[in-house]
């Protein structure tokens, strides 16, 4: 975060509730006649000197226009197919362009196989393949999901992957749709007692239309599922792993972040993915940080981790610090393959949106997923075996916010670093019994401000790392005068000032009841009076 001149920090105490995950989906490609359309418009609109052939600047130009259009992934498709249809010498001709758009007009789907896999345990789980045309074998990406395998996203899904010589496999989790066991969230993920994913991974390395070579994808739950594979044995691991803004550890990141029970997160979630009920009950019956809540905790098995992935978070999602976490811990305590072979990217988003530039009330610009850490690259790399030089990019790419309402304001824009937190000083800002905050060291004496808190009566939550509920940064003035919200608020800035890293609140209060959750939020005030959070706790 990036603060312009003549800005003031605001730091609140309140109450508040947030939301839980979201399903996670890779944007589609179809070969549809509306497609092929365009694809056959693209040549003569780059054919500059209308010759009817295609020179390689000419077909770069078209690939640049189509990839500032329609993204990296379009981008892919169209210097693939300039590829196929090139002479000898890299032109492409008006004849053989449009061949090759007609073939690609004519491929399909590919026909999905749906497999019941047993378990060690009897149990058997529902589970698509879609196989590339030809004999392989094939590299395999693997999606397991509690969302459902089955529907016109995950199909296309498998389009994408299969049209890039790959196999694809996606599974319904335990307890999930059409597979067996009880529907209890992650049950079966990672090293307790049933091990569906490395179980999977194993099956799928037997089969003959398998190379080996083994990726696994997915955001949000489907993220989750991937950390907790990632370190359930030391057997079985995946070659590679692209995960999006998952928790590492479900306590401290999902459930009871800071101890505090996220009631929305956990009910909302549960109930609305159609769980089993008892699942909210047992989440409620371990409120401490027990032995049930270990095998959900992966950054208790680090050392055990053998991959290589790509971490994608954003400075709004819930699972933030989690994917920080997740990605720190594998980078410098994790095993052969892992350690030193984790990249991290951090954006200005929420759960979802990576290719977007507003979140909450603000657009930040440049803000969509950097392409050199695409999920393309790196499957690419690791299970193509095709060296694209993604392992040579810095291990972190996070974007630095900034004032949104001036142009050219400093920050808003991405950096790359290659270790996290990057190097800065600690910066304290102090309470004061006047409500200011400043880097003055508060006059000595015991001086205590009071507010009433009535549970009937809650501060509403406006905005803030939710996923059900309103989220990203809003403007909390409508909020900040409540008498049970406490505001410290320091001078205007005179210069620019950064915040990169971890922010740390120390906070002495006592309560009159029996068990009280203290929230902290720091906030971006602007000159117009606007005030966005930009980073909370609580406790």
């Amino acid at each position: 975060m990036k603060q312009h001149s003549f800005r003031m920090f605001r730091v609140k105490t309140i109450l508040y509730a947030t939301a839980y995950l979201v399903a996670f989906s890779l944007n589609t490609i179809r070969a549809d006649e509306k497609v092929n359309a365009q694809l056959r418009a693209l040549f003569p609109k780059y054919d500059s000197d209308r010759n009817s052939v295609l020179s390689q600047d000419e077909q770069a130009k078209a690939a640049e226009s189509v990839k500032t259009l329609h993204g990296r992934s379009w981008e892919r498709q169209v210097q693939a197919l300039f590829k196929s249809a090139a002479d000898s010498h890299g032109s492409v001709s008006s004849a053989s362009w449009l061949k090759e758009v007609e073939k690609y007009g004519k491929q399909s789907i590919p026909p999905k196989q749906t497999l019941r896999i047993a378990m060690s345990d009897g149990i058997h789980l529902a589970t698509d393949v879609y196989l590339p045309a030809g004999k392989g074998p094939f590299p395999v990406v693997l999606t397991r999901t509690p969302y459902g395998r089955s529907g016109k996203n995950k199909s296309e899904t498998g389009e994408r992957f299969t049209r890039n010589g790959c196999a694809y496999v996606v599974q319904d989790m335990r307890g999930r749709f059409d597979s067996e066991g009880e529907s209890i969230p992650f049950n079966g993920c990672g090293w307790s007692e049933h091990k569906d994913g490395i179980e999977t991974l194993a099956w799928i390395r037997k089969q003959p239309w398998c190379n080996g070579k083994i990726g696994t994808i997915g955001g949000s739950a489907c993220g989750i599922t991937q950390n907790l594979m990632a370190g359930a044995t030391a057997e079985y691991w995946p070659d590679v792993q692209y995960i999006n803004v998952a928790a590492a550890s479900l306590y401290h990141d999902a459930a009871y972040v800071g101890g505090a029970l996220r009631k929305c997160q956990v009910e909302n979630w549960s109930t609305n993915n159609k769980f089993d009920p008892k699942a909210i009950q047992l989440m409620r019956d371990h409120p401490c940080y027990d032995s049930y809540w270990h095998q959900f905790d992966t950054t208790r098995k680090f050392a055990a981790m053998k991959s290589p992935a790509i971490h994608v978070g954003g400075w709004f999602d819930t699972f933030a610090q989690g994917t920080i976490d997740a990605f720190t811990g594998r980078q410098h305590q994790g095993g052969e393959g892992a350690r030193g072979c984790q990249k991290l990217v951090m954006g200005p988003w929420c759960h979802s949106g990576f290719r977007k530039e507003g979140v909450g009330d603000l657009v930040f610009p440049n803000a969509q997923h950097p392409d050199k850490y695409s999920w393309e690259r790196l499957f690419e790399y690791y299970l193509l075996e095709f060296d694209n030089g993604i392992k040579n990019e810095p291990a972190i790419s996070y974007y630095t916010m900034g004032d949104t309402s001036i142009k050219d304001a400093p920050g808003n824009e991405w950096r790359s670093a290659d270790n996290w937190p990057v190097p800065a000083n600690d910066t304290a800002f102090y309470f004061h019994a006047d409500k200011r905050l400043s880097g003055a060291y508060p006059a000595p004496g015991n001086i205590f401000l009071e507010y009433t808190f009535d549970p009937t009566n809650a501060c509403p939550t406006i905005g803030g790392k939710n996923l059900t509920i309103d989220r990203g940064p809003r403007n909390q003035k409508p909020i900040e005068s409540r008498s049970d919200v406490i505001l410290f608020t320091s001078p205007a800035l005179n210069e620019p000032v950064e915040v990169t890293g971890r922010v740390k609140a120390k906070i002495f209060i006592e309560s009159s009841a029996v068990d009280s959750d203290l929230s902290v939020r720091l906030c971006d005030v602007y000159p117009d009076g606007r005030s966005f959070e930009m980073a909370e706790g609580m406790l």
